[in-house]
Parts: C-alpha cells; structure tokens; sequence
C-alpha cells in the first residue's frame, strides 16, 4: 500500500511548518495560545471520550500549542489518576507548555496535578494518544500513524481529529473564480482515514465528521484566524511575493464572492473528521518461517490470551 499523502500537499512546506512556525531558538512561540477552532474541536473530541469505557493510566498529548492547551485540563479531569505526557515536534514547546500552564504551588489542583514529561515516549508506553487537528497537515500521515500505534500499550486507543475534504469550500470557489492556486492542499475523507489505520495495525476504527461553519464580519479578521489555523501545503500554491494590490484584490474577491450568512457575514466551512480506533494484540501469521518483534513477543508472553477490550 503506497503512501496515502494527498497528492496536492507539499511534504518539504509541511515539515518546515511543523518545525519552525512555533517560533525561532531559543523557543519563543509565535503565539501563546492555540487557534480558537483547535480549542473548540478538542472540546468536542474530549466529549466523545465519555462514550468510551477504557480508563487509560496514562496518556499523552501530541503537539499541544498546536492542537489545543485546555483540553489539558479537561483530560486531568477525566482521568485524574492518570499520568499524563506531552509529545511534540519541538521538545522545547514541551518545556514550555510546562512552565506557562503550571499551577501555582499554593493552589490545592497542584497536588493533584498528572506529570506532564518531555522524554523520548518508549514503545507500548501509553495507553491513550490524544492527536487533535494534526493530521491533515503531517508531511507524511501513514509514518505519523505507524509512530502512535508504536507508543500504544496493546488495548489502548487513538483518539484523533483532522480537517475534511470539504473544508473551505467558499474559499475554494473564490479561488477558482479569480484563477487562481488553489487555498490549501486536498484533504483526506474519513473513510481514507479508516482504511489507513488498518493498515498501520489498529482495529475497530470508528470515524464520523461534522461541518463548522465559521463567520466574520470582515475580511481581514477571516485571513487572520486562516493564518492562525495553518498554512498553503498545495504543491501548485503560488511561489513568488505577492503585494499590497494582490492583497486589496483578494478582500474584494472574498467580499464579493464568499458565502454570506443571514447578517451579512462572511461565512467559511470547516468539515472536521473525527476518528478512534485499538491498539490489538499482535498476531502471528502462521508459514514456514515467520517473524515477530521483540516488543510484540514480551507483550504476548505477559498476555496470551488477553483479548482486546471493546471500545
């Protein structure tokens, strides 16, 4: 099964967004805070997980700035007995996330506070990956998938959100009008999705999507939070510096095309795609020769006829 990287992003555009647009070294984050529609996807993702039975005793969070710093809180609530870890790109966007978001020593929730660590995450060390808004923008997705079914413990679960393939439709419909690139690269459908986490080794994924629209009174406040949510992967996007007349041309493209809601705002949809699937235990093609991982092999010996809990 090849890579499934949607044929329109730029991998080389992907990584050096995942790398430098948090800030420069020494670390200094660009922004404090993550984009308002990270924040508020999380919290709906965070909701899903009271369907799920599995308690996990720890979990760890993927890139937080990025993919949203309060659902910290509302996973220490849910599993206030569980450690929790931070992973990102960055390992000084770790640090930092740790020393911005501390409680104060005198507030009592410091005592009951889950440890948040910076480490190299060991094979089969987590029982849940928490991944919001992350994918659709990874360089290389199937890798990412492959590096999150590793850290599970066998019974954990990912938990996952990323954009859909109807995403910014207006402003897909504008660009195409004016000819121009197109806004953004394609996006994966869930179904994609679903196909690809077999494939990496995870069983009983379960997918569903939902449509946010978002509306702004003005152009220049629709550009900022676009700037803030990501960036252009499209391999075809436009390569050269553009100025300030292009720029007055696009918000009188968006004012005269944009789709405008009842008050007369400028509206853009956002399909979200979430996503959660086990971590199985390992099974043995039976041939003439076969072979297994040694991490597989010590999780068989603990568990042999350990079966996998149903999410």
């Amino acid at each position: 099964m090849p890579h499934e990287r949607p044929p329109s992003l730029d991998p080389i555009a992907a990584r050096r967004w995942a790398t430098l647009a948090l800030g420069s070294k020494p670390f200094k984050p660009s922004r404090t805070e993550s984009p308002w529609l990270h924040e508020e996807v999380a919290r709906r993702m965070e909701e899903r997980l009271a369907f799920i039975r599995l308690q996990p005793k720890s979990w760890v969070c993927w890139n937080p700035l990025r993919a949203g710093l309060n659902v910290l809180a509302l996973l220490r609530k849910r599993y206030p007995t569980a450690v929790g870890h931070l992973y990102a790109d960055r390992a000084e966007e770790v640090e930092w996330v740790q020393s911005t978001h501390r409680a104060p020593w005198w507030k009592p929730e410091r005592w009951f506070q889950t440890q948040l660590k910076a480490e190299s995450l060991q094979s089969q060390s987590m029982e849940l990956v928490w991944a919001n808004m992350l994918l659709h923008q990874a360089a290389d997705p199937e890798t990412l998938l492959a590096e999150w079914h590793r850290v599970l413990a066998v019974d954990g679960f990912l938990m996952f959100s990323c954009l859909g393939p109807d995403t910014l439709q207006e402003l897909r419909t504008v660009y195409a009008e004016m000819g121009w690139p197109m806004p953004s690269h394609e996006f994966t459908d869930m179904h994609d999705w679903g196909d690809m986490l077999v494939h990496a080794g995870f069983a009983e994924p379960v997918m569903d999507m939902e449509k946010i629209t978002l509306t702004y009174v003005n152009s220049e406040k629709l550009l900022s939070d676009l700037r803030a949510i990501g960036r252009n992967f499209h391999v075809s996007r436009f390569q050269g510096m553009r100025g300030r007349n292009w720029l007055k041309q696009f918000h009188a493209a968006l004012l005269r095309l944009a789709q405008k809601d009842s008050e007369g705002r400028l509206a853009l949809t956002f399909e979200v795609v979430y996503g959660h699937a086990l971590k199985p235990q390992a099974r043995v093609k039976v041939a003439s020769e076969s072979h297994i991982g040694l991490d597989d092999m010590r999780q068989m010996l603990v568990n042999p006829q350990k079966k996998s809990n149903q999410v």
